[in-house]
């Protein structure tokens, strides 16, 4: 499920966190790490149970219509096109899937907090809705566009949603937008002939679990190594006025630069520089760059780069 960039982010956070504690313990700050990155699988299903849910109120709201005092010939006769939408429907016959959303959706309807109903009403409401409903194509196309459309202008920018996912884990915030692409990817995929399983392992195979590892590892073993690196090329600046960030960053990037031999110097430069735009101060990727080059161009001349396939130096 998720990328080498959203590794490194995660293994950030966990450094971030492992240098500023002071009861520094690596193996008890790995397992948390460990334990963030697999909670990212259960962000993406309760995103997707959304739907389910969203989907069985759609249908006992119709139901409950029918049994007014006086019903109309609509609440008789209802338009029924989003509780057979064919996503959902599939969504509903993946057993793995339905299992572990019984585990957890439960989330939705925590206290007084219903966030199933809200987002009915919204979706009643709307434009949207209307339209798909009255669209007389019929077609799983549409389906997964107006699926999409549920997640894009209703689902993933809802505050109630926001808060629910705050208070279940504080990282969710960061993992957020890269599940949200996840799934509306899984959707536009979707072949109606061609099922595939909803639910996957969050590392897409063992070599990216083995780099998260390695990474958050040899991050801490080397830091004091690469504190004096840095402070040496460093001209008139004082280790403690540089940005925590900044240094992290560094690191991490010089790790992957001796440590993994398959991996591309300029892809350890870019892709550090692009998580600085993000997570440190605006001067950092200039900053970041320069020292990396500087540090790196010694490892080169001192026989500590060895990189496997051409090109890779």
């Amino acid at each position: 499920m998720i990328n080498r960039r959203h590794i490194r982010l995660k293994v950030m956070q966990s450094l971030y966190s492992y240098f500023s504690s002071f009861n520094k313990d690596m193996a008890v700050t790995e397992k948390e790490m460990m334990k963030n990155i697999n909670s990212i699988s259960e962000l993406h299903v309760l995103l997707l149970s959304l739907l389910v849910e969203i989907n069985s109120f759609t249908d006992q709201f119709l139901e409950d219509n029918k049994t007014k005092y006086i019903p109309s010939a609509e609440d008789l006769n209802p338009n029924t096109k989003f509780v057979n939408n064919r996503v959902i429907e599939i969504l509903q016959e993946d057993e793995i899937f339905m299992k572990k959303m019984k585990r957890l959706s439960g989330i939705w309807r925590k206290g007084d907090i219903d966030i199933v109903r809200k987002l009915f009403v919204d979706i009643y409401k709307s434009p949207q809705y209307s339209d798909y409903l009255n669209n007389e194509k019929d077609s799983f196309s549409d389906d997964k566009k107006f699926i999409q459309v549920l997640y894009t202008e209703f689902i993933l920018d809802n505050d109630i949603l926001h808060h629910v996912l705050q208070e279940r884990s504080i990282f969710w915030d960061d993992d957020l937008p890269f599940v949200a692409s996840f799934i509306k990817n899984q959707i536009n995929f979707l072949d109606e002939n061609k099922i595939r399983p909803f639910v996957v392992d969050v590392f897409k195979n063992s070599d990216d679990k083995k780099f998260a590892v390695q990474l958050f590892r040899k991050t801490i073993i080397h830091s004091d190594e690469f504190d004096e690196l840095i402070q040496k090329n460093v001209k008139n600046w004082e280790l403690e006025r540089i940005a925590n960030m900044d240094q992290l960053l560094i690191k991490m990037a010089l790790v992957e630069v001796i440590s993994f031999q398959e991996m591309p110097i300029k892809v350890s430069f870019n892709e550090y520089i692009e998580i600085s735009k993000y997570y440190s101060t605006e001067k950092s990727k200039v900053f970041i760059n320069g020292i990396l080059d500087k540090i790196v161009s010694q490892f080169k001349r001192d026989g500590k780069v060895k990189k496997v396939g051409r090109g890779l130096v």
